[in-house]
Protein backbone atom coordinates (compact mmCIF):
# COMPACT_ATOMS: atom_id res chain seq x y z
CA UNK A 1 0.00 0.00 0.00
CA UNK A 2 2.83 2.35 0.89
CA UNK A 3 4.46 1.66 -2.45
CA UNK A 4 1.16 2.42 -4.24
CA UNK A 5 0.90 5.76 -2.48
CA UNK A 6 4.45 6.64 -3.47
CA UNK A 7 3.69 5.77 -7.09
CA UNK A 8 0.54 7.92 -7.03
CA UNK A 9 2.48 10.81 -5.53
CA UNK A 10 5.13 10.48 -8.23
CA UNK A 11 2.47 10.39 -10.95
CA UNK A 12 0.77 13.50 -9.52
CA UNK A 13 4.11 15.29 -9.25
CA UNK A 14 4.89 14.40 -12.86
CA UNK A 15 1.52 15.69 -14.05
CA UNK A 16 1.95 18.94 -12.13
CA UNK A 17 5.42 19.38 -13.60
CA UNK A 18 4.14 18.76 -17.12
CA UNK A 19 1.30 21.21 -16.64
CA UNK A 20 3.82 23.86 -15.63
CA UNK A 21 5.42 23.54 -19.05
CA UNK A 22 2.23 24.70 -20.75
CA UNK A 23 1.19 28.31 -20.48
CA UNK A 24 -2.20 29.59 -19.41
CA UNK A 25 -4.69 31.27 -21.73
CA UNK A 26 -3.69 34.61 -20.20
CA UNK A 27 -0.17 34.06 -21.47
CA UNK A 28 0.38 34.82 -25.13
CA UNK A 29 3.84 33.21 -25.17
CA UNK A 30 5.65 30.75 -22.92
CA UNK A 31 8.68 33.00 -22.37
CA UNK A 32 10.34 36.32 -23.22
CA UNK A 33 14.11 36.58 -23.57
CA UNK A 34 15.56 40.10 -23.56
CA UNK A 35 18.88 41.27 -25.00
CA UNK A 36 20.25 44.79 -25.22
CA UNK A 37 21.27 47.90 -23.32
CA UNK A 38 20.03 50.26 -20.60
CA UNK A 39 16.56 50.61 -22.10
CA UNK A 40 15.87 47.01 -21.10
CA UNK A 41 18.44 46.26 -18.37
CA UNK A 42 16.54 45.16 -15.25
CA UNK A 43 19.55 44.80 -13.00
CA UNK A 44 22.36 42.81 -14.65
CA UNK A 45 24.82 45.67 -14.22
CA UNK A 46 24.22 45.53 -10.47
CA UNK A 47 26.25 42.32 -10.49
CA UNK A 48 29.25 43.79 -12.32
CA UNK A 49 32.07 44.88 -10.01
CA UNK A 50 34.03 47.12 -12.35
CA UNK A 51 31.49 49.50 -13.85
CA UNK A 52 29.93 52.73 -12.65
CA UNK A 53 26.94 52.29 -14.99
CA UNK A 54 24.38 51.27 -12.42
CA UNK A 55 20.95 52.47 -11.36
CA UNK A 56 20.69 50.65 -8.04
CA UNK A 57 19.95 53.79 -6.03
CA UNK A 58 17.11 56.26 -5.63
CA UNK A 59 15.64 58.26 -7.27
CA UNK A 60 15.84 55.50 -9.93
CA UNK A 61 12.91 53.21 -9.17
CA UNK A 62 11.04 55.78 -7.12
CA UNK A 63 7.79 54.70 -8.81
CA UNK A 64 8.68 51.01 -9.03
CA UNK A 65 6.62 48.81 -6.66
CA UNK A 66 7.95 49.40 -3.16
CA UNK A 67 9.98 52.45 -4.30
CA UNK A 68 12.71 49.97 -5.14
CA UNK A 69 15.80 50.92 -7.19
CA UNK A 70 16.38 47.69 -9.10
CA UNK A 71 18.94 48.69 -11.71
CA UNK A 72 16.38 50.00 -14.20
CA UNK A 73 17.32 53.39 -15.66
CA UNK A 74 13.83 54.71 -15.10
CA UNK A 75 11.54 56.02 -12.41
CA UNK A 76 9.56 52.77 -12.62
CA UNK A 77 9.11 49.89 -15.03
CA UNK A 78 10.85 49.80 -18.40
CA UNK A 79 10.33 48.40 -21.90
CA UNK A 80 11.31 44.87 -20.84
CA UNK A 81 8.67 44.86 -18.08
CA UNK A 82 5.90 46.13 -20.33
CA UNK A 83 6.61 43.63 -23.10
CA UNK A 84 6.42 40.78 -20.58
CA UNK A 85 3.29 42.29 -19.07
CA UNK A 86 1.55 42.52 -22.44
CA UNK A 87 2.51 38.90 -23.14
CA UNK A 88 0.91 37.84 -19.86
CA UNK A 89 4.22 36.96 -18.18
CA UNK A 90 6.19 38.09 -15.14
CA UNK A 91 9.16 40.32 -15.88
CA UNK A 92 12.11 38.23 -16.98
CA UNK A 93 14.73 38.18 -14.18
CA UNK A 94 18.25 39.51 -14.74
CA UNK A 95 20.35 36.53 -15.79
CA UNK A 96 23.19 37.36 -13.42
CA UNK A 97 20.81 37.16 -10.46
CA UNK A 98 20.40 33.45 -11.21
CA UNK A 99 24.06 32.45 -11.37
CA UNK A 100 26.66 32.07 -8.64
CA UNK A 101 29.56 31.52 -11.01
CA UNK A 102 29.99 31.40 -14.80
CA UNK A 103 27.90 28.62 -16.32
CA UNK A 104 26.28 27.69 -12.99
CA UNK A 105 22.56 28.54 -12.83
CA UNK A 106 21.16 28.32 -9.30
CA UNK A 107 17.45 28.88 -9.96
CA UNK A 108 16.75 27.17 -13.26
CA UNK A 109 12.97 27.03 -12.80
CA UNK A 110 12.90 30.84 -13.13
CA UNK A 111 14.05 30.42 -16.73
CA UNK A 112 10.82 28.77 -17.85
CA UNK A 113 9.22 32.17 -18.49
CA UNK A 114 12.38 33.83 -19.79
CA UNK A 115 15.48 35.74 -18.76
CA UNK A 116 16.94 39.19 -19.26
CA UNK A 117 20.56 39.47 -20.45
CA UNK A 118 20.67 43.23 -21.14
CA UNK A 119 23.48 45.42 -19.86
CA UNK A 120 23.43 49.21 -19.60
CA UNK A 121 26.03 50.98 -21.81
CA UNK A 122 26.78 47.77 -23.72
CA UNK A 123 26.53 47.53 -27.48
CA UNK A 124 26.51 45.18 -30.42
CA UNK A 125 30.31 45.26 -30.67
CA UNK A 126 32.43 43.69 -27.95
CA UNK A 127 34.46 46.86 -27.37
CA UNK A 128 31.62 49.40 -27.38
CA UNK A 129 31.75 51.45 -24.19
CA UNK A 130 34.56 49.39 -22.64
CA UNK A 131 37.15 52.19 -22.72
CA UNK A 132 34.86 54.36 -20.58
CA UNK A 133 32.96 51.87 -18.47
CA UNK A 134 35.41 48.93 -18.10
CA UNK A 135 33.06 46.01 -17.44
CA UNK A 136 29.92 45.55 -19.53
CA UNK A 137 28.07 42.64 -21.16
CA UNK A 138 28.24 43.02 -24.96
CA UNK A 139 25.67 41.35 -27.18
CA UNK A 140 27.91 38.37 -28.01
CA UNK A 141 28.32 37.58 -24.29
CA UNK A 142 24.57 37.97 -23.77
CA UNK A 143 24.06 35.35 -26.48
CA UNK A 144 26.68 33.16 -24.78
CA UNK A 145 24.60 33.39 -21.62
CA UNK A 146 21.50 32.34 -23.54
CA UNK A 147 23.44 29.32 -24.84
CA UNK A 148 23.89 28.30 -21.19
CA UNK A 149 20.16 28.80 -20.58
CA UNK A 150 19.37 26.74 -23.68
CA UNK A 151 21.43 23.81 -22.43
CA UNK A 152 19.92 24.07 -18.96
CA UNK A 153 16.35 23.94 -20.28
CA UNK A 154 17.19 21.07 -22.62
CA UNK A 155 18.34 19.13 -19.58
CA UNK A 156 15.20 20.09 -17.63
CA UNK A 157 12.61 19.53 -20.35
CA UNK A 158 14.34 17.34 -22.90
CA UNK A 159 15.72 18.63 -26.21
CA UNK A 160 12.45 18.36 -28.15
CA UNK A 161 10.27 20.08 -25.53
CA UNK A 162 12.85 22.81 -25.00
CA UNK A 163 13.07 23.48 -28.72
CA UNK A 164 9.28 23.75 -28.98
CA UNK A 165 9.30 26.19 -26.09
CA UNK A 166 11.99 28.35 -27.67
CA UNK A 167 10.16 28.33 -31.01
CA UNK A 168 7.05 29.81 -29.37
CA UNK A 169 8.96 32.27 -27.18
CA UNK A 170 9.76 35.88 -28.02
CA UNK A 171 13.35 37.13 -28.37
CA UNK A 172 13.59 40.90 -27.94
CA UNK A 173 16.70 42.78 -29.05
CA UNK A 174 17.02 46.46 -28.08
CA UNK A 175 20.53 47.64 -28.89
CA UNK A 176 22.66 49.80 -31.17
CA UNK A 177 22.46 53.18 -29.41
CA UNK A 178 25.83 52.85 -27.74
CA UNK A 179 27.53 51.70 -30.94
CA UNK A 180 26.27 54.86 -32.66
CA UNK A 181 27.48 57.04 -29.79
CA UNK A 182 30.85 55.43 -29.02
CA UNK A 183 31.99 53.69 -32.21
CA UNK A 184 30.47 54.79 -35.53
CA UNK A 185 31.55 58.50 -35.45
CA UNK A 186 35.18 57.75 -34.57
CA UNK A 187 38.22 56.11 -36.16
CA UNK A 188 38.13 52.33 -35.99
CA UNK A 189 40.84 51.16 -33.53
CA UNK A 190 41.80 48.32 -35.88
CA UNK A 191 42.15 50.69 -38.85
CA UNK A 192 40.04 48.30 -40.91
CA UNK A 193 36.93 50.47 -41.40
CA UNK A 194 37.78 53.97 -42.57
CA UNK A 195 34.37 55.53 -43.24
CA UNK A 196 31.28 55.95 -41.10
CA UNK A 197 29.31 53.79 -43.51
CA UNK A 198 31.88 51.00 -43.28
CA UNK A 199 31.76 51.14 -39.50
CA UNK A 200 27.96 51.15 -39.57
CA UNK A 201 27.92 48.14 -41.90
CA UNK A 202 30.31 46.36 -39.54
CA UNK A 203 27.91 46.93 -36.63
CA UNK A 204 24.96 45.65 -38.70
CA UNK A 205 26.91 42.59 -39.84
CA UNK A 206 27.79 41.85 -36.21
CA UNK A 207 24.13 42.18 -35.21
CA UNK A 208 23.16 39.72 -37.94
CA UNK A 209 25.83 37.29 -36.74
CA UNK A 210 24.41 37.35 -33.21
CA UNK A 211 20.83 36.87 -34.46
CA UNK A 212 22.03 33.83 -36.40
CA UNK A 213 23.58 32.47 -33.23
CA UNK A 214 20.30 32.93 -31.35
CA UNK A 215 18.52 31.14 -34.20
CA UNK A 216 20.99 28.24 -33.93
CA UNK A 217 20.22 28.02 -30.20
CA UNK A 218 16.48 27.79 -30.86
CA UNK A 219 15.08 31.31 -31.33
CA UNK A 220 12.47 31.68 -34.07
CA UNK A 221 10.48 34.82 -33.20
CA UNK A 222 12.51 38.02 -33.08
CA UNK A 223 11.47 41.51 -32.00
CA UNK A 224 14.20 43.93 -33.09
CA UNK A 225 13.88 47.63 -32.34
CA UNK A 226 15.54 50.39 -34.27
CA UNK A 227 17.58 52.98 -32.40
CA UNK A 228 15.51 55.84 -31.05
CA UNK A 229 15.97 59.54 -31.91
CA UNK A 230 19.18 59.93 -29.91
CA UNK A 231 19.70 63.50 -31.07
CA UNK A 232 16.54 64.59 -29.25
CA UNK A 233 17.42 63.24 -25.82
CA UNK A 234 17.98 65.85 -23.07
CA UNK A 235 21.73 65.16 -23.02
CA UNK A 236 22.21 66.33 -26.60
CA UNK A 237 19.69 69.17 -26.29
CA UNK A 238 21.61 70.44 -23.24
CA UNK A 239 24.63 71.42 -25.34
CA UNK A 240 22.64 73.53 -27.80
CA UNK A 241 21.72 77.08 -26.83
CA UNK A 242 18.22 76.69 -28.22
CA UNK A 243 17.79 73.16 -26.92
CA UNK A 244 17.11 71.77 -30.38
CA UNK A 245 17.70 68.18 -31.46
CA UNK A 246 21.16 67.25 -32.72
CA UNK A 247 20.39 66.41 -36.33
CA UNK A 248 23.87 65.05 -37.05
CA UNK A 249 23.31 62.28 -34.49
CA UNK A 250 19.74 61.77 -35.67
CA UNK A 251 20.97 61.39 -39.25
CA UNK A 252 23.43 58.70 -38.16
CA UNK A 253 20.61 56.95 -36.34
CA UNK A 254 18.29 57.03 -39.34
CA UNK A 255 21.00 55.61 -41.60
CA UNK A 256 21.68 52.81 -39.13
CA UNK A 257 17.99 51.98 -38.78
CA UNK A 258 17.58 51.87 -42.55
CA UNK A 259 19.99 48.95 -42.58
CA UNK A 260 18.24 46.82 -39.96
CA UNK A 261 15.03 45.82 -41.71
CA UNK A 262 16.73 44.75 -44.99
CA UNK A 263 19.15 42.70 -42.90
CA UNK A 264 16.21 41.00 -41.17
CA UNK A 265 14.51 40.28 -44.52
CA UNK A 266 17.73 38.74 -45.84
CA UNK A 267 18.14 36.61 -42.73
CA UNK A 268 14.56 35.39 -42.92
CA UNK A 269 15.08 34.34 -46.54
CA UNK A 270 18.12 32.28 -45.59
CA UNK A 271 16.93 30.38 -42.51
CA UNK A 272 13.92 28.18 -41.90
CA UNK A 273 10.86 29.18 -39.85
CA UNK A 274 12.17 32.54 -38.69
CA UNK A 275 9.70 35.40 -38.13
CA UNK A 276 10.40 38.94 -36.99
CA UNK A 277 8.96 42.29 -36.06
CA UNK A 278 10.98 45.42 -36.72
CA UNK A 279 9.97 48.27 -34.43
CA UNK A 280 10.51 51.87 -35.48
CA UNK A 281 11.46 53.34 -32.11
CA UNK A 282 12.77 56.45 -33.86
CA UNK A 283 9.37 57.24 -35.38
CA UNK A 284 7.55 56.52 -32.14
CA UNK A 285 9.73 58.87 -30.10
CA UNK A 286 9.50 61.62 -32.72
CA UNK A 287 5.73 61.30 -32.62
CA UNK A 288 5.73 61.54 -28.81
CA UNK A 289 7.92 64.65 -28.94
CA UNK A 290 5.89 66.37 -31.65
CA UNK A 291 2.53 65.50 -30.10
CA UNK A 292 3.52 65.49 -26.44
CA UNK A 293 0.35 67.18 -25.17
CA UNK A 294 -1.85 64.58 -26.87
CA UNK A 295 -0.07 61.88 -24.88
CA UNK A 296 -0.25 63.76 -21.58
CA UNK A 297 3.31 65.11 -21.47
CA UNK A 298 3.74 68.75 -20.43
CA UNK A 299 7.53 68.50 -20.77
CA UNK A 300 9.10 66.85 -23.83
CA UNK A 301 12.62 68.32 -23.80
CA UNK A 302 13.98 68.36 -20.24
CA UNK A 303 14.70 65.31 -18.11
CA UNK A 304 12.91 64.77 -14.83
CA UNK A 305 16.15 63.80 -13.05
CA UNK A 306 19.56 65.26 -13.85
CA UNK A 307 21.53 68.49 -13.72
CA UNK A 308 22.40 71.43 -15.97
CA UNK A 309 20.48 72.70 -18.99
CA UNK A 310 17.34 70.63 -19.53
CA UNK A 311 18.64 68.50 -16.64
CA UNK A 312 20.66 66.83 -19.35
CA UNK A 313 24.33 67.65 -18.80
CA UNK A 314 24.84 65.34 -15.82
CA UNK A 315 23.06 62.06 -15.37
CA UNK A 316 20.60 61.17 -12.61
CA UNK A 317 22.54 60.62 -9.37
CA UNK A 318 21.63 60.16 -5.71
CA UNK A 319 21.82 63.90 -5.10
CA UNK A 320 20.23 65.04 -8.35
CA UNK A 321 17.10 67.18 -8.28
CA UNK A 322 14.09 65.42 -9.77
CA UNK A 323 10.53 66.35 -10.63
CA UNK A 324 7.53 65.41 -8.54
CA UNK A 325 5.14 65.19 -11.52
CA UNK A 326 6.96 62.37 -13.28
CA UNK A 327 4.06 61.25 -15.45
CA UNK A 328 4.10 64.73 -17.06
CA UNK A 329 7.65 64.19 -18.34
CA UNK A 330 8.61 62.26 -21.45
CA UNK A 331 12.22 61.80 -20.29
CA UNK A 332 13.29 60.46 -16.93
CA UNK A 333 17.03 61.20 -17.20
CA UNK A 334 19.34 62.59 -19.93
CA UNK A 335 18.96 59.43 -22.03
CA UNK A 336 15.91 57.38 -21.04
CA UNK A 337 12.13 57.92 -21.18
CA UNK A 338 9.99 57.83 -18.07
CA UNK A 339 7.84 54.83 -17.21
CA UNK A 340 4.94 56.64 -18.88
CA UNK A 341 6.94 57.14 -22.08
CA UNK A 342 8.18 53.57 -22.16
CA UNK A 343 4.68 52.21 -21.64
CA UNK A 344 3.42 54.13 -24.68
CA UNK A 345 6.34 52.87 -26.76
CA UNK A 346 5.43 49.26 -25.96
CA UNK A 347 1.74 49.94 -26.63
CA UNK A 348 2.76 51.10 -30.10
CA UNK A 349 4.94 48.11 -30.94
CA UNK A 350 2.60 45.54 -29.45
CA UNK A 351 -0.58 46.47 -31.25
CA UNK A 352 0.47 48.99 -33.89
CA UNK A 353 -0.13 51.22 -35.79
CA UNK A 354 1.49 49.25 -38.57
CA UNK A 355 3.69 52.18 -39.66
CA UNK A 356 5.78 51.57 -36.53
CA UNK A 357 5.93 47.76 -36.64
CA UNK A 358 6.44 45.70 -39.76
CA UNK A 359 5.81 43.30 -41.27
CA UNK A 360 3.89 42.34 -38.10
CA UNK A 361 2.96 43.81 -34.74
CA UNK A 362 4.39 42.01 -31.74
CA UNK A 363 0.95 40.54 -30.98
CA UNK A 364 0.70 39.17 -34.51
CA UNK A 365 4.21 37.75 -34.28
CA UNK A 366 3.40 35.92 -31.04
CA UNK A 367 0.21 34.52 -32.58
CA UNK A 368 2.04 32.80 -35.45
Amino acid sequence: MANSNIVLLLINFHLIFLSSLNFSEAQLAPAVFIFGDSLVDVGNNNYLKNTVVKANFLPHGIDYPGMKPTGRFCNGKNVADFIAERAGLPSSPPYLSLVSRPGKIDNATSLLTGANFASAAAGILNNTGIALYKELIPLATQVDYFATVSEELKQQLGPSAAQKRFAKSVFVIVTGSNDIIYYVPFADPSGKYNTQQQRMDFVLDTLEEQLRRLYDYGARKFVVTGVSALGCCPFLRAWDEGGVCNEVVNSLTVTFNEGIEPMLRKLKSEVKDMSYTYCDSYGILQNLIQNAKLYGFDENKAACCGQGNYRGKLTCMRTSPYCSNRSDYLFWDPFHPTEAGQRILVDNIFDGPSKYTFPLTVRQLIAL
